[in-house]
């Protein structure tokens, strides 16, 4: 931007030659239109545009009145307590409301807890119902089956009981049979109800049940053993029966050989 003086220097020099006061109070010739023009394009360079302020009021004191500024911190101070305190009892309310819906879960849990353990409850005594009614059902079938069996025999004797004396022989021999079957059948009847024990694990604890697993367990291994060795055992049994049956039959061949005839009780029989 030019400076003002290096505008206006040209201008003078356009000027006349300043007359005497009293000539430039008589003849005061009015400015040109140009100078004015020149001076207002200057002025309206060098001056910037002014823009808008925000108007500012002072707060109107009463007149005639003190002011006391004393009073005014205080109603401030009282007004901050009070927000303060608003803010204190929403977070006591907050904390108050967590609080029961904390306490509310943990009886919904509590509730859940002790209805699982009636539902567990009344499924292991309907299972113990199901198990005994299909226990009786089974004994009911074995006893109308032995009665079946006992009709039958009779039927059976009563059939055969013409054909002669040698009948009885044979009636003999099958009611030994059947007293060796029901003898043995009994046993086993038996053994499995001296190993056949109820749990009732309704109410053991935690450390109890883990307790009463591991003994389940360890019943478990020591009956696999054992049937692993009678295993053993039975096979040890039948090949010693048939080295002795072939021991048996060499035997009776070279007796048979040597013009003699040898004897011998195989499986119950004499050779």
């Amino acid at each position: 931007m030019w400076p003002l003086t290096a505008v206006l220097s040209p201008l003078s020099l356009l000027r006349p030659p300043a007359p005497s006061s009293e000539e430039a109070q008589e003849e005061a010739p009015p400015p040109p239109a140009e100078v004015h023009e020149v001076h207002e394009e200057v002025r309206e360079v060098h001056e910037p545009e002014e823009k808008p302020r925000l108007k500012l009021t002072a707060p109107k004191i009463p007149e005639g009145e003190k002011v006391d500024f004393d009073d005014i911190q205080k109603k401030r101070q009282n007004k901050d307590l009070l927000e303060l305190q608003a803010l204190i009892d929403s977070h006591f309310e907050a904390r108050k409301k967590e609080e029961e819906e904390l306490v509310a879960l943990k009886e919904r849990i509590e509730k859940r807890r002790a209805e699982r353990a009636e539902q567990q409850r009344t499924r292991a005594e309907r299972e113990r119902e199901r198990q005994s009614r299909l226990a009786e059902e089974k004994a009911r079938r074995e006893e109308e089956e032995a009665k079946r069996r006992a009709e039958d025999d009779l039927k059976k004797k009563k059939a055969l009981s013409s054909m002669g004396a040698t009948y009885s022989s044979y009636l003999a021999k099958a009611d030994q049979k059947r007293g060796k079957k029901q003898t043995a059948r009994e046993m086993k009847k038996k053994v499995l109800a001296e190993r056949r024990k109820p749990l009732n694990i309704d109410h053991l604890s935690q450390e109890k049940l883990m307790d009463k697993a591991r003994e389940l367990w360890e019943t478990l291994y020591q009956l696999e053993t054992n049937k692993f060795d009678y295993a053993e055992k039975l096979k040890r049994q039948k090949y010693e029966v048939t080295n002795l049956r072939s021991r048996i039959d060499q035997a009776q061949k070279h007796s048979k050989k040597a013009g003699t005839t040898a004897k011998g009780k195989v499986g119950g029989r004499w050779r």
